[in-house]
């Protein structure tokens, strides 16, 4: 038999050792050199137009200053404005460095510019614009207006949330009004009431996929990139102009227009400016409703026509659809009531508690689902009476804004609204003034009705009203037990 000698041989795995320690060693160095590689921040410029914001633009500043993440300049436009609002803002000019550190230890760095422009015809709109040519440099736009606070991690989702998809070319944070400091029993129902349609308006949009019909001015990031798209599509010279009332509402169809998404946060939050009185919450609401049927209305006055099938204005149409069949239940119900009431004709039914119980719970919904939710909030949906006069003085608003918008008269509405915060005028009593003659006017026509036709005016009523508010029921009922998916507003 043949035999052989077989020399030892090193083993394999002895062999691999080695190899495999120093490729380790190789990817540990190669990561390291990695992560020690400067990274691209993006570049995020804040825009603060302020118009006699003296009471409110040092709060605004603070909460900039103390985001997790800082703006990379924050530019104050201070415009128009009789009060101290230069002077204060003045104070925080200058380079600025975060109190707490960044996750790698260091500390952000910004600088505060102010700039007084002085008298601006366009007002907001120049303001915005004039803030926009100073950051040709940056990548995203931070419009804040001079009333509004961001929650301390306002810019840090905001950012993230727009980073990661590149089709958005703007995303509004979750707006509510901070209700801590207000006084006085008619102004906290006016801001409980401002707080329930903030939570309702962003609960409706977070439904929607998040999509935004109105990137609101308050506390907005905008794509440097879609504003620029928006130029060159319209043919602007600026991103925003002052063709409509609500240049927030204009500039969000004319991005989508471009091909952008406008979107919600799921996250970021801001509280902003309330109205404590009836007079200034009827100029505010007055000169939104009016810049949203510009822009709905075929034919538009001024330079940019009416889009009234824009995908962003559909729930514009829904809402006032909705405003309408409110007004008119209300008004029918108070009317067939007192008519039923002075022939004796009217027999109570148990049915018609069904309606209001429904309105009482969605609103409880709401109240619930807002994160910041008080005491107040609950009350406000539970109590019934305190939303029910709210929407009066929103009916209230929708029928001054059409009556404006028909008459077609130019009116300026940010002046009246400036007037009306000024305490001036009376033109918020015009619907009750209307409201009270009409009833008057229809009471004694009633009167002089016989009774035949009292009959069957009320025979032909009830049953209309009837059907009416049983679709407005089953809307509701249907908003009631819609699901939420865990979103907070």
């Amino acid at each position: 038999m043949t035999t052989f000698d077989l020399e030892p041989t090193t083993s394999s795995a002895a062999t691999a050792r080695p190899a495999e320690e120093g490729l380790a060693s190789y990817v540990r160095q190669l990561h390291e050199e990695v992560d020690a590689l400067p990274t691209y921040r993006p570049v995020v410029a804040a825009v603060i137009p302020a118009y006699n914001e003296g009471d409110s633009i040092v709060d605004v500043l603070r909460s900039l200053l103390k985001q997790t993440r800082l703006p990379d300049e924050i530019h104050v436009i201070v415009n128009n404005t009789k009060d101290d609002t230069f002077e204060k803002a003045a104070k925080f000019a200058g380079p600025r460095t975060a109190k707490r550190k960044s996750k790698d230890g260091s500390r952000q760095q910004t600088e505060v510019y102010v700039h007084d422009i002085g008298a601006n015809p366009d007002k907001k709109v120049g303001a915005l614009n004039y803030g926009f040519s100073l950051i040709g440099h940056a990548d995203y736009l931070l419009g804040v207006d001079g009333d509004t606070t961001l929650a301390p991690d306002a810019v840090e989702k905001l950012e993230a949330e727009i980073l990661s998809d590149t089709r958005i070319g703007g995303i509004s944070a979750i707006y509510s009004i901070d209700d801590t400091l207000v006084k006085g029993p008619i102004a906290r129902l006016l801001i409980a009431g401002q707080r329930a349609q903030f939570a309702a308006f962003n609960m409706q949009n977070m439904l929607r996929g998040r999509n935004m019909a109105v990137l609101g001015g308050q506390c907005s990031i905008f794509s440097m990139r879609a504003l620029r798209a928006v130029m060159a599509e319209n043919h602007q010279q600026t991103p925003w102009v002052n063709d409509s009332e609500v240049e927030d509402s204009l500039l969000s169809l004319q991005i989508k227009s471009a091909g952008y998404l406008t979107k919600i946060s799921a996250q970021a939050r801001a509280d902003v400016g309330g109205m404590t009185t009836v007079r200034s919450l009827d100029g505010q609401q007055v000169k939104w409703n009016y810049g949203a049927i510009d822009l709905m209305w075929p034919g538009q006055r001024g330079d940019t026509k009416g889009q009234p099938l824009h995908p962003n204005l559909r729930l514009r149409w829904a809402e006032n659809f909705g405003m309408l069949t409110n007004i008119f239940t209300r008004i029918a119900f108070v009317l067939l009531l007192a008519a039923s009431l002075s022939i004796g004709a009217f027999v109570f039914s148990p049915i018609w508690l069904i309606p209001p119980a429904v309105a009482i719970l969605l609103n409880v919904r709401i109240a619930w689902s807002m994160k910041g939710r008080t005491w107040r909030d609950v009350a406000f949906a539970a109590a019934g009476i305190p939303a029910e006069l709210y929407m009066w003085l929103r009916a209230g608003h929708f029928l001054r804004a059409w009556a404006k918008f028909l008459s077609k008269v130019k009116v300026d509405n940010w002046a009246e609204q400036a007037k009306a915060e000024r305490g001036s005028g009376n033109a918020f009593l015009t619907p009750l003034i209307i409201l009270a003659v009409t009833f008057l006017v229809l009471g004694y026509t009633w009167f002089q009705l016989p009774v035949l036709i009292q009959s069957s005016i009320l025979w032909l009523g009830w049953p209309v009203l009837y059907v009416v508010t049983i679709a407005q029921t089953v809307v509701m009922t249907g908003k009631l037990f819609r699901r939420q998916r865990g979103y907070k507003v």
